[in-house]
């Protein structure tokens, strides 16, 4: 720990142009260096939710099984072999991802067939999915993409064999709601909510892409499927072999995907990106359905390997803050700043941090600024 603490002060000084004997509680703060022990705890925390990647037949899970086996299965190393006041008075970082693995629910499958090399969509089927993105260089030029969508639609809906799934999501109160609108010809518009609760904004949006999709597939004589979305970074997961936490989605709309090219040779899928910003009006109405409900969670829930991930850097980063501001190492003469809201600034490491946010692109000014903020400006370094 002090070979780690004494890289990280030298670290925080380089980047701010502080004095050598500057505190390191407060130069860490300023730099945006989260203090090594909770760096730590993060890297820990990580580690416990790690094997819930891995396999359900790999080792560790073996271990990690405390369901009750067959005597002719019985391992004597698993969980199952430990009482419930053993598994409490054993320490140990398997101990620790047990007890996690009963509040996360799975969200891994590395192995599944949709994954496996020459069963893949992008194997098999390569030209019959594509994405049609937004430039992100023609920001200002909303009017072309609504009027490039609006084109879209105009050539879709004369014909009949072709289903439009427009699909959005919210998150309110960690209560997340998914919907998705499929438009077809001569039919009536099918729409399908879900709930959710402890997840991602990517899992929702994924999810209600799944549930747009796995609605337009049933259809009957359905040739072509058009999704859109404005998170098409996560419609492009669906095709994704690599390990993601949203393979259990993924897999589930590869599945359908797979029986619907099969079905027929003309069969195929477009995902087209629609920024919220842009208010185009089908979009929009599916936005504001998914923003219309007020939904109560319920409790005891399980949460999201992702959200299990976002969930312990947060605490770990409110109680650096907390712990920072009744420190003895930040003093009484360090000075708080504000920010747009009037609010003290506090320790973060997103982006660098709020102070040099604001001070960081001048190297003079950065350390001037650290110096008039800490107090710190030994008389003797101005000696001549």
């Amino acid at each position: 720990m002090k070979a780690l603490n004494k890289m990280q002060r030298r670290a925080a000084i380089w980047i701010l142009g502080a004095f050598k004997t500057s505190p390191l509680d407060r130069i860490e703060a300023l730099a945006g260096l989260i203090p090594i022990k909770s760096h730590l705890h993060k890297i820990a925390k990580r580690s416990q939710i790690r094997p819930f990647k891995l396999p359900k037949n790999h080792i560790l899970n073996n271990l990690l099984d405390d369901s009750p086996h067959q005597s002719n299965s019985f391992n004597s190393h698993n969980m199952s072999s430990l009482t419930n006041q053993q598994k409490v008075l054993t320490k140990g970082h398997l101990i620790d991802s047990k007890f996690k693995s009963y509040g996360i629910f799975p969200s891994f499958s590395p192995l599944d067939p949709e994954f496996a090399p020459g069963h893949r969509i992008i194997d098999n089927f390569s030209n019959r999915f594509s994405f049609h993105l937004v430039n992100k260089k023609e920001k200002g030029k909303n009017n072309h993409c609504a009027q490039e969508l609006d084109e879209m639609v105009l050539r879709n809906s004369s014909v009949p064999n072709t289903a439009l799934v427009i699909t959005d999501a919210s998150i309110k109160n960690d209560i997340a709601t998914s919907i998705s609108h499929i438009h077809s010809a001569d039919r009536p518009l099918i729409k399908t909510i879900h709930h959710a609760s402890f997840v991602m904004s990517s899992e929702v949006e994924l999810f209600a892409i799944r549930c747009g999709i796995n609605q337009a597939c049933a259809l009957n004589s359905v040739s072509k499927i058009v999704v859109v979305t404005d998170s098409i970074h996560v419609a492009k997961k669906i095709f994704d072999p690599g390990s993601h936490p949203f393979q259990i989605h993924s897999a589930a709309i590869l599945n359908n995907l797979q029986n619907f090219f099969i079905t027929n040779d003309s069969n195929s899928i477009e995902f087209w990106e629609c920024p919220s910003r842009l208010k185009w009006k089908l979009h929009h109405e599916v936005n504001k359905d998914s923003k219309s409900f007020l939904v109560t969670p319920s409790y005891p829930s399980k949460i999201s390997w992702e959200y299990c991930k976002k969930s312990d850097s947060d605490e770990l980063i409110n109680l650096w803050k907390i712990t920072f501001q009744a420190s003895e190492g930040k003093g009484k003469n360090f000075l708080d700043l504000l920010d747009d809201d009037l609010n003290d600034v506090k320790p973060s490491y997103a982006k660098g941090g709020l102070w040099l946010q604001q001070f960081g692109h001048s190297n003079s000014l950065c350390a001037r600024a650290t110096r008039a903020i800490t107090n710190h400006a030994p008389i003797g370094e101005y000696r001549l």
